[in-house]
């Protein structure tokens, strides 16, 4: 088997450009890819009717608030073990690994109950039809057994990436992605025939429905979170490789360090869903036209920014090394590049949205009306990829230097006191229609990027690690 190699972005004689290009560029293809399996997963469920659709749908939001939970921690660890590798302290950096998966168990294993428990609850509370809710709670309860496992899936890949490795996880989600499509296809639907070649022959089905798309999602998140988890123990994980032998005892001051990292992006994470469900109330009261066109156009720009994504992700191994290592220069380089390569490809991306922003709508829906309103949302969200996109990396920046509450401050303030506040305004006061809220959103990522950039060029990020336990010698040793 083929030894992990390790990426140290810090040694002389890397070239930093191509350490960007190789650090963002399997993150990227993995959230494009993974993006257009979660498209065909969507339309797998969406052919067993308008119910089945919304019994997924009205799950998701409740799922994904407590899976912000774990996703936090990932981002925690990320930014220590990033540090960590900088300053060449991989018998700390182990040591990290081996917390993480203590501290997914001992988060997920709760946090699966609860939503197990809940699973009556939740679509209701959610505003469920009578309808949908028996597949939605089968739905949330089988889920919820996998939430451990998906919680492991996370804060490894996102441990991978602190090492300088985003491919290895690239490589396990994109399959576990396209075993998750083959399982919808066997357990959704029932046993039928299938045409291929003027050959028919029978392909077996469990005829699940619903429960066949949760119970599909839920062994591809234990096969992937084992393989990663696997791949620590192996040989082929070079310094990254830990040990049955070694303490899994959980470690105080680590784990108080991990809060510190984590709970504003905790806190961030809410912030963002909240005003996602506020934003769309406001939007709901604007007709349905205006809901299934900014719907559709949030959908299309999602795909634009992930390059935004990736480099920002990127920015927080390529910062936290750099700062382990004590080489502020070095990080200040890489954010520069970073930002420089992303606005290119942003550009491309904005000139793709604006010129082709009616037709692009079109493949999504048939609606007249709805192509109109919706191609004017993506002209205007066009002009704002790239300071979108610079956001994106300073926030990775600051994140990967331990400082992650600016990031929850710049969020709430943009989120609540610009975007909401803005729409609320301007529909409710106002009386004005969907293009003027898609302003204010556009306002809100305009402000986020210039508060960013402020906070970026105070510098005060550079000396946010040093009021951590683990940027002292002493502490590191100990662990």
């Amino acid at each position: 088997m083929k030894k992990q190699r390790i990426v140290s972005i810090t040694d002389p004689n890397s070239n930093p450009l191509a350490v960007i290009i190789a650090l963002a560029w399997p993150i990227f293809l993995e959230q494009v890819l993974v993006s257009l399996v979660q498209s065909v997963d969507t339309a797998m469920v969406g052919s067993l009717g308008a119910t089945a659709t919304a019994s997924v749908a009205i799950s998701q939001n409740p799922i994904n608030l407590i899976n912000s939970v774990i996703m936090a921690l990932g981002v925690g660890f990320t930014t220590m073990i990033a540090r960590a590798v900088g300053a060449k302290q991989m018998e700390y950096s182990r040591m990290l690994i081996r917390q993480s998966i203590v501290m997914v168990f001992c988060l997920g294993i709760p946090l699966s109950a609860l939503c197990f428990a809940l699973s009556h609850q939740i679509p209701i509370w959610m505003g469920g039809a009578p309808e949908i809710l028996e597949d939605a709670q089968i739905y949330i309860r089988i889920i919820a057994c996998s939430m451990v496992f998906r919680g492991l899936l996370m804060v490894l890949t996102a441990i991978y990436r602190g090492f300088g490795d985003s491919t290895t996880p690239m490589m396990v989600n994109i399959c576990i992605n396209l075993l998750n499509v083959v399982g919808n296809y066997l357990l959704i639907y029932g046993v039928h025939d299938v045409t291929l070649f003027e050959h028919t022959f029978t392909v077996w089905g469990a005829g699940l429905g619903v429960a066949g798309a949760a119970l599909s999602t839920t062994l591809s998140n234990v096969i992937g979170s084992t393989v990663l988890l696997v791949f620590c123990f192996l040989p082929r994980a070079g310094e990254m490789r830990i040990s049955l032998h070694e303490s899994f005892l959980p470690n105080r001051a680590t784990l108080r360090e991990v809060a510190h990292v984590s709970l504003p992006v905790m806190f961030e994470r809410f912030t963002t869903s909240a005003s996602f469900v506020m934003i769309s109330a406001i939007i709901a009261s604007l007709g349905t036209i205006a809901l299934a066109a900014n719907s559709l156009a949030g959908q299309a720009e999602s795909l634009s920014f992930m390059p935004g994504f990736a480099f920002g992700t990127a920015a927080t191994t390529l910062v936290g090394q750099s700062i382990g290592a004590g080489n502020e220069l070095l990080a200040r380089k890489y954010v520069r590049l970073s930002c420089l390569i992303g606005s290119f490809v942003m550009f491309f991306m904005s000139c793709v949205l604006f010129i082709g922003s009616d037709r692009i709508i079109a493949l999504f829906t048939p609606d007249r009306q709805v192509i109109s309103l919706g191609g004017q949302i993506l002209c205007i969200l066009a002009l704002i990829q790239v300071p979108q996109m610079i956001a994106m990396v300073l926030s990775g920046t600051l994140r990967g230097a331990g400082d992650t509450r600016s990031p929850f401050f710049i969020t709430l303030f943009s989120m609540w006191g610009v975007r909401i506040l803005g729409s609320l305004i301007l529909v409710r006061v106002f009386h004005k229609d969907l293009l003027w809220v898609c302003a204010a959103m556009c306002t809100d990522n305009v402000v986020r990027f210039l508060l960013f950039l402020r906070c970026y060029r105070k510098g005060k990020w550079v000396n946010a690690a040093r009021t951590l336990p683990s940027a002292q010698p002493q502490a590191a040793a100990e662990a």
